[in-house]
């Protein structure tokens, strides 16, 4: 390739001088090796891979929400998909049992379940998340206008039907299970994740209570939390046994937050005159964040339903939690009574 005419006046200029550069005192001694060129340092910021506003692990691009209610008693055991879940909340319902709600949007399972029916609560977690789809299976009747008014993309199996297949070998209505990809088929402008509020990084330095176990209770059911130092994990046990998952394995998170909430009795119920509750995720309330095999004290706000919740250690700081999932037990201090 022929260089520009500048060019090649330069690189001759140059030639003439290389003599010259030869008599500098830079010059090594006889029998001593020349010394490397070292590139000079770089005065720009190296970038870390940004964090995902769900987990604070490394992303590529932020996908779709998706949030399922899944099954929570031992008849609908083990669930599948829990494991691929970004954040898991456990939520109180008829009876004085626990339902979930799953949020995936960094990972996807191919399925999920056991599906099972709407709560009034979810309508008020879900604006958190934008618009996601929101799939399960049925309601009350009187809760319907309120889906149909919710900010979610309704994919339930009354408007998705082929989404949804039964799995053989478990009795319904715990055998009704959902193929991801065809649940967000029907929700193209489903929200993106996006910031809800929390914050990953190292724990506070302060205010932490090494903890081997925590426990959960509702009015009638049981979580337990216990911290593997190995897998540096909180593993999950419901009821005194084993959570464990469909694809195999004990379930468990490098972070629980037992959000602490005002629950109250709500206008609907079951078919057997068991009120439902109504757990209120707005306001402000106290938390505990269990990470790093220690417990941490702090306040969690969330202003409207539809910003995120934020929660700080009890001088103010950001409570972060570790990379990776989170499962949101939200409790009551004083047991409601069905």
């Amino acid at each position: 390739m022929r260089l520009p005419r500048m060019i090649s006046v330069t690189l001759a200029g140059a030639a003439v001088l290389l003599p010259m550069a030869a008599c500098s005192s830079e010059e090594p001694a006889p029998g001593q090796a020349p010394q490397a060129a070292t590139a000079a340092p770089s005065d720009e910021p190296v970038e870390s891979p940004p964090a995902h506003p769900f987990t604070g692990k490394p992303y590529d691009t932020l996908k779709p929400v998706l949030a399922v209610k899944i099954e929570n008693t031992a008849a609908g055991k083990p669930q599948l998909g829990l494991k691929s879940a970004d954040i898991v909340y456990v939520e109180q319902v008829e009876a004085g049992l626990t339902r979930l709600m799953a949020i995936f949007s960094s990972k996807l399972p191919a399925k999920v379940g056991p599906v099972r029916s709407a709560r009034v609560s979810d309508l008020h977690i879900a604006p958190m998340f934008g618009k996601p789809a929101f799939s399960y299976s049925g309601a009350q009747t009187k809760m319907l206008p309120l889906i149909a008014e919710a900010s979610l993309w309704d994919v339930g199996d009354t408007r998705n039907p082929g989404a949804y297949y039964r799995e053989p070998g478990r009795f319904a209505p715990y055998n009704l299970f959902a193929t991801t990809k065809q649940l967000l088929a029907k929700a193209p402008k489903a929200s993106k994740a996006h910031d809800i509020g929390f914050t990953f990084g190292e724990a506070p330095a302060e205010g932490g209570v090494e903890r081997k176990s925590y426990t959960v209770r509702w009015p009638a059911a049981r979580f337990t939390f216990a911290w593997n130092e190995q897998r540096k994990l909180w593993m999950i046990w419901q009821d005194g046994k084993k959570d464990m998952a469909a694809e195999g394995g004990q379930l468990g998170a490098p972070t629980i937050v037992v959000q602490y909430t005002k629950t109250e009795r709500s206008e609907f119920h079951d078919k057997n005159q068991s009120y439902t509750p109504l757990v209120h995720t707005t306001g402000k309330g106290s938390a505990i964040v269990l990470r790093d095999g220690k417990a941490f004290k702090a306040r969690w706000e969330r202003e409207s339903e539809d910003t995120g919740t934020t929660f700080t250690t009890e001088s103010g700081e950001p409570m972060n939690f570790a990379p990776g999932q989170v499962w949101v037990a939200l409790a009551s201090r004083k047991p409601v009574i069905p």
